[in-house]
């Protein structure tokens, strides 16, 4: 897992290496500059195939007068000396640069860099961003706004120190205008405005640079993403199981003519490795079922013995699919969420099931942190009754006070998918694409994450934390998707493709 930083946390870690380890701050700047240069050398080297050739390159470092104008100023001085024709602009006053950046300058001058006051910005085949950095928290007007529309007209390769101007640093918002990068280098950790959108598409390729600030331990208030390596964290499959030691899952779900979410989540709790899954659906929906998914159990009966015998069956359920929000529905969605609760019983609760408990508060009593609750955007917005804007503008915090207010495991679903727990951990999705932006998809990650939920049943002691548990869940899922479009591209991919490819995601785990 690696760490991603607010704003916030990013100063008071950056104080920490400076005041508490004595890194001085100019040895800071140095180091992000000379990150920076490197990764864009190997760009021209990439393109050019040798040194020689890439300082044909004529590249143009726009500078503000904060620290992060020191950067820029210093990564100009840095490709000026290898011989790259580079020059700095400074906008804004000199006079009220800081003590950092003034030193750069001064150095800078010392060896020559060229200052550029008006800018042709024809000539350049290369734009570096260095205005703002991630303190920026007002909107670009005036000349700002002005300076990075032209940089953004530019058909130059361009690039954004730690991260694009114009980005807001914690939720990715564009502050009335931002550069638009093709490569972005920040520095010591990924920051929130780099994983959210439109900041993460302004970025373009993002590298994160080592440059001697690392983290302290903090048990609460941290957030991460998963990569491949973590999906090592999923235990072995035991030599010596059956179907039952792999767990069983109840999939409440499907009202009349509604079966196709009910297969969905079915089919991906199976192809996650859960050994048994049965369906609680309507009468209607028995037969569709029976011939798409012939490996699951179908039940129609709705009664008290009946429905305790599922629930004593069952290790994890999943409440909600395709349920709809009919008197019906409410019953079933009732029954098995609060005697779920009883049994102390995991739960996924997704779509109608989210639906229901907006409707009816009252139910809320029976979330805890073995309840998972999955709702996209709008489904959020029932929940708790902000706007899709307001939620969209403060995505982690809008999961995070969800969680720790209900106690539930919160996966606010997106194009950054966030998870959040009780304990202020989250989880920012960075795997998936926009082909599983489909109907259906939904369906599978609750499927997945019943699955993930049943991995455990055999090593309880080694569980991770429920929001650990359901970032696991979700970033299988992205990984699925990702394989999908591999194979499929993004245009036409189903939800099926994303349980077809499940299978080998998990075979790659080492």
């Amino acid at each position: 897992m690696k760490e991603i930083v607010t704003c916030k946390r990013m100063k008071e870690l950056d104080n920490a290496a400076i005041y508490q380890m004595g890194i001085p701050s100019c040895v800071l700047m140095e180091r992000a500059a000379l990150k920076t240069a490197e990764e864009i050398k190997k760009h021209f080297q990439k393109i050019y195939g040798t040194s020689e050739e890439y300082k044909k390159e004529k590249v143009l470092v726009v500078c503000g007068s904060g620290n992060n104008g020191g950067d820029g100023i210093a990564i100009a001085r840095l490709l000026y000396l290898e011989g790259v024709d580079t020059s700095f602009f400074v906008a804004g006053s000199e006079n009220r640069m800081t003590e950092e950046t003034r030193n750069q300058y001064r150095i800078a001058s010392n060896y020559g860099v060229p200052v550029v006051h008006n800018v042709e910005w024809a000539e350049y085949t290369t734009i570096v961003d260095a205005l703002f950095g991630v303190g920026l928290a007002r909107p670009v007007e005036g000349a700002y706004r002005e300076l990075i529309m032209r940089m953004n007209e530019t058909d130059a390769w361009k690039v954004a120190v730690d991260i694009p101007s114009g980005v807001d640093g914690d939720t990715g918002k564009e502050l009335g205008i931002a550069f638009h990068a093709d490569l972005t280098v920040t520095f010591a950790f990924r920051k929130r405005g780099l994983c959210f959108y439109p900041g993460r598409m302004y970025a373009g390729r993002i590298v994160v640079a080592d440059i001697g600030i690392y983290g302290a331990d903090q048990p609460q208030d941290r957030t991460w993403h998963l990569e491949q390596s973590d999906l090592g964290l999923l235990p072995e499959r035991v030599v010596y199981g059956n179907k039952g030691t792999f767990g069983k899952v109840l999939v409440v779900a499907g009202t009349e003519g509604m079966c196709g979410a009910a297969y969905l989540c079915a089919s991906a709790a199976l192809a996650g490795g859960a050994g048994m899954v049965k369906i609680q659906t309507e009468e209607a929906n028995r037969v569709p079922l029976q011939i798409l998914l012939p490996e699951a159990m179908v039940t129609c009966a709705f009664t008290e013995e009946a429905n305790r015998k599922s629930l004593d069956w069952c290790d994890v359920l999943v409440i909600g699919p395709g349920l709809g929000i009919s008197g019906k529905s409410r019953e079933r969605a009732e029954w098995f969420l609060k005697n779920a609760s009883l049994a102390q019983k995991p739960v996924i609760l997704d779509a109608d099931g989210l639906n229901l408990l907006a409707m009816h508060p009252a139910w809320n009593a029976w979330l805890s942190e073995r309840v998972t609750v999955t709702p996209h955007l709008g489904e959020m917005s029932r929940l708790t009754g902000k706007s899709i804007d307001q939620i969209q503008c403060r995505m982690a915090e809008t999961a995070e006070e969800y969680a720790t207010g209900t106690d539930a495991v919160c996966v606010l679903k997106d194009a950054c998918t966030v998870v959040a727990d009780k304990n202020g951990h989250l989880y920012l999705n960075l795997a998936g694409n926009p082909g599983m932006a489909t109907a259906g998809s939904g369906d599978v990650l609750s499927g997945i994450l019943a699955a993930v939920a049943c991995m455990y049943l055999q090593k309880k002691e080694n569980a991770p934390d429920p929001g650990l548990c359901a970032a696991l869940g979700v970033y299988l899922h992205a990984k699925s998707g990702d394989q999908a479009a591999e194979e499929t591209g993004t245009r036409g991919m189903k939800a099926r493709d994303l349980i077809r490819m499940l299978p080998s995601v998990l075979a790659k785990i080492r």
